[in-house]
């Protein structure tokens, strides 16, 4: 490919990444303001990546998406609010508790593959007005895959040992000697993105190794290598600046010129790029504040 030709369908595709951004940020007519912040919540805590499957016209948030682990396959649940197969029979509260505690309706346990080991730092105001607006989507009578988790994982009474090992709940926190931006990427990163769920790496009990948080995981979900995002200078992205990951997060490109691919391209498109351009730059301000990590 000569290069006038390279430049011009990078260009191409940018302008397609743009307008698609452009088009897809804002949210459906109707809703209330309460609505429209949990359809932000939505997009900022990348919902739709996992509970929509992945092919043309699959129903939103009706699940079906297969996420594969080291520990198996799960299937991203229906959390429409059919009252068979999705969230329709759930109150508010319970919402609440699978976020913040790892819990079904019923107390059985989740497997930590639902990110609520992250969740679990969201404000109320966040899930409350995430459950708004999960009220207002189209049930969709869809129902769930059954988990493909091989013996002895598939008894879930073992999560139990595992919560005491890993998951500790505990609301974010402000940091008063850092900035408003700093904080509120911090609260993106750490809470509704849950960054630190794939791009650090896992023992050989799936428990978080907490020193190298976010120095990437080769065994990421979905057969992937997540890559280190820390500010190393020769291993993690200590050459970009906060505007390339801005421009990543809102248009996938990265800057030489690259573009995402695999799960971070879904997240991008259901996700990130929805944020507003604010958001993306406290994020980016975050995360270049991290300890390089090699």
């Amino acid at each position: 490919m000569t290069p006038n030709a390279w430049q011009r369908r990078h260009a191409l595709a940018a302008t397609l990444l743009l307008a698609a951004s452009v088009t897809a940020a804002a949210p459906p007519d109707g809703l209330s303001d309460e609505e429209e912040q949990g359809w932000y919540v939505l997009r900022a805590g990348a919902c739709v990546a996992c509970h929509t499957a992945d092919y043309d016209g699959a129903p939103f948030l009706a699940g079906g998406r297969p996420i594969a682990t080291p520990f198996g396959t799960f299937y991203g649940p229906n959390i429409t609010p059919d009252s068979d197969h999705g969230i329709g029979a759930w109150e508010r509260d319970d919402l609440h508790r699978a976020l913040t505690e790892g819990l079904d309706p019923e107390g059985r346990h989740y497997y930590p593959v639902f990110p609520y080991t992250s969740y679990a730092k969201m404000t109320d105001e966040d899930i409350d007005a995430l459950w708004a607006y999960l009220q207002t989507v189209e049930p969709v009578a869809k129902p769930n895959y059954r988990h493909e988790v091989p013996w002895p994982l598939s008894y879930r009474s073992l999560l139990i040992g595992w919560k005491a090992l890993y998951f500790s709940p505990a609301a974010f926190e402000l940091d008063p000697q850092r900035s408003q931006s700093w904080n509120r990427g911090a609260y993106l990163v750490q809470a509704l993105g849950h960054c630190a769920e794939c791009h650090t790496p896992r023992n050989l009990l799936g428990g978080p190794d907490e020193p190298r948080a976010f120095a990437g995981n080769p065994d990421a979900p979905g057969d992937e290598r997540a890559p280190n995002i820390t500010p190393h200078p020769e291993e993690g992205i200590g050459d970009w600046r906060e505007r390339h990951i801005a421009r990543y997060l809102g248009f996938g490109i990265k800057p030489d010129g690259d573009f995402a691919g695999g799960s971070m391209a879904d997240f991008i498109d259901t996700g990130s790029s929805h944020l507003t351009d604010e958001d993306r730059r406290a994020i980016a301000e975050y995360i270049l504040s991290l300890e390089p990590i090699p």
